[in-house]
């Protein structure tokens, strides 16, 4: 599939491909900085209003609590009214108070507590019931038991605490019309003697306890879920809200923060706080509509890239106008290259013009004229080459001619019995053939050491001397390979610069063995040594710290060696030195152990 895009891309004209690149130039960026720009817009819808619900559960949470500590306190206040604790005392002990008592009570305790409650806008009332009906009822704050049992709360077994959202049922006349729904603080009394003596109902209507629960905004509700599990919601009730609620809450409890999340379900966009209030049992939770505000932000996004798309098909059309306007002269040249494929060399491409493509156009009119040129020349040449050739084959001296020649004085050696002559010229012969012979890669050790062995022998014939070759070099590493003519001028070296001052019988030593994975090659002589500033001029003249020039004793026919290594194997590979004065000197040739010879290597 790619392949098939890339052949297709490949088989575009050139000046489409401008305008795809250009384009692809101008919209990439332009996506890019786009796809930020109204991701950034849509994070920043996010966390306005993430801050906004915030911010508001948490005035919403003090301002709950601040009315739960109001209603707490004229509970304490009324907890502390004697007078009122007298009453329900002697309506438990079965006392019957007179008719002054009841009169000098109500004008002033039950008067001074009524002015309380009506002077707290925020209280539907606080009403006092006594445990049985043997109490004077004193309205609006005395009551017997009958008339607490009318109220929905009193049908727990523990009403103690705050009750949510019920009726005010107190009088019969009451219970058939519909109330604003009420929440209380409901509080027993007690004493020490009696035990419990009464019960405190403190009342706000649910609005004024819960104002978010009823506020008309836009794209918001609120609710209040209750430790029992009670979900209250306001004048706004949506449809599946309860299991919402429910779902969000579930598994999640905090210490009085404030949880405000981001939550996506189905095509809405919800802002979801919610926090728990310890002083009245419950969690208020809220809830903010922003799909909208998030819509706007897409409508933006998709007008954008339609706008994008339009501009993007009007800007190929002008781009591929003013590219094809451009290569107008190289489609020329084009066209006359192809003629000239075809075989036309009169092809001339003709109003080349200055710049770039008309250079083109100028060169390739001179390359045709020169091609005409060199195509006469060349017919010409042939010519003359053909009348060569039969002069230069009756000319010519092959290797073939030399070896015959060398074999026929060896012959005529051994007919006059001089077997010496005839060794030399055997090596001789062996000596030029393998120097003579073309070869494409490396050559195996053991050739190399043939070589070497017929080149001292013929050394041998300049001397007095006897110079002796001493071998141990297992088979092994005969059949490793190795540059060709990369041991024989480490010899050379050997004799011209260490043994031949001596001018005496002496030994090269060439010892061979395994490393790791390494082929070792020691070659040793004991000639006159060096001191160690001369071998550390050579090594630097070897690895090319010091620049070399021709010449006898400047290390050039062991840097060559150096090279030819390296070139073959690594730069990990290749020679090392080691000399002493008057002893010996040595030469290491490291290179890589074949992997066919690993299998049987031995390591010394």
């Amino acid at each position: 599939m790619i392949k098939e895009q890339k052949d297709k891309l490949n088989g575009l004209k050139l000046n489409k491909k401008f305008t795809l690149v250009i384009i692809f130039l101008v919209v990439i960026p332009i996506s890019i900085l786009a796809g930020v720009l109204f991701r950034n817009m849509e994070q920043n819808v996010k966390n306005e209003n993430i801050n906004y619900m915030q911010y508001t559960i948490e005035r919403q949470r003090d301002n709950i609590k601040k009315n739960v500590d109001s209603v707490s306190m004229t509970t304490q206040f009324f907890l502390s009214d004697t007078s009122l604790k007298r009453v329900l005392e002697a309506s438990v002990n079965g006392k019957q108070l007179t008719t002054e008592e009841i009169f000098e009570l109500y004008n002033s305790d039950i008067a001074s507590l009524e002015r309380l409650v009506n002077n707290n806008l925020l209280l539907h009332g606080v009403r006092v019931y006594a445990i049985n009906d043997n109490v004077q009822e004193m309205m609006p704050i005395l009551y017997n038991s009958t008339r607490m049992k009318r109220m929905k709360w009193a049908e727990k077994e523990n009403y103690a605490g705050w009750n949510f959202n019920y009726s005010d049922v107190l009088f019969e006349t009451q219970s058939t019309v519909e109330k604003d729904k009420i929440a209380s603080l409901v509080t027993p009394i007690e004493n020490y003697e009696s035990g419990q003596i009464g019960v405190i109902e403190a009342a706000v209507s649910m609005e004024n306890l819960f104002p978010s629960l009823y506020e008309d905004i836009e794209n918001e509700w609120s609710c209040f879920v209750s430790d029992d599990g009670n979900i209250y919601f306001g004048d706004k009730f949506l449809e599946d809200s309860e299991e919402f609620v429910r779902r969000e809450l579930e598994g999640k409890r905090n210490k009085g923060e404030v949880c405000t999340n981001y939550i996506k379900q189905g095509r809405e966009h919800l802002i979801v706080s919610y926090t728990y209030i310890k002083e009245i049992g419950g969690t208020l939770f809220s809830v903010q509509n922003i799909t909208e505000n998030m819509w706007n932000v897409y409508k933006m996004r998709n007008s954008f890239l339609a706008i994008l798309f339009v501009l993007i098909i009007g800007l190929g059309y002008l781009i591929n106008l003013v590219v094809k306007s451009f290569l107008k002269q190289f489609y020329n040249v084009l066209k006359s290259i192809r003629k000239i494929q075809k075989g036309d060399l009169t092809v001339r491409i003709d109003n080349c013009g200055t710049d770039e493509i008309g250079e083109l156009g100028n060169q390739i009119n001179k390359m045709l004229d020169l091609i005409e040129r060199l195509m006469k020349e060349s017919i010409d040449r042939e010519v003359l080459v053909k009348n060569s050739e039969i002069r230069a084959l009756q000319n010519q001296i092959n290797a073939h001619f030399i070896y015959n020649v060398l074999e026929s004085i060896k012959m005529m050696a051994e007919i006059d019995e001089e077997y010496a002559i005839s060794d030399a010229i055997t090596s001789l012969g062996k000596l030029l053939r393998y120097s003579m012979r073309w070869v494409s890669g490396n050559v195996l050790v053991e050739e190399e050491v043939e070589y070497i062995k017929n080149y001292l022998a013929l050394i041998n014939l300049r001397f007095d001397y006897e110079i002796y070759l001493s071998l141990n070099i297992p088979p092994m590493i005969m059949r490793q390979e190795i540059p060709k003519m990369s041991l024989q001028p480490i010899i050379e070296n050997a004799i011209c610069h260490g043994v031949e001052e001596l001018a005496e019988d002496t030994n090269i030593y060439m010892k061979g063995y395994v490393q790791g994975t390494d082929c070792i090659i020691e070659i040793t002589d004991a000639g006159k040594g060096m001191t160690e500033e001369e071998v550390e001029k050579l090594r630097k003249k070897i690895a090319g710290e010091i620049e070399t020039s021709g010449g006898s004793g400047n290390g050039i026919g062991l840097k060559n060696v150096q090279d030819r290594i390296r070139i073959s194997f690594g730069e990990e590979y290749g020679i090392g030195i080691d000399s002493k004065l008057g002893c010996y000197t040595k030469i290491t040739v490291r290179i890589p152990l074949q992997e066919n010879l690993q299998e049987g290597k031995i390591t010394y």
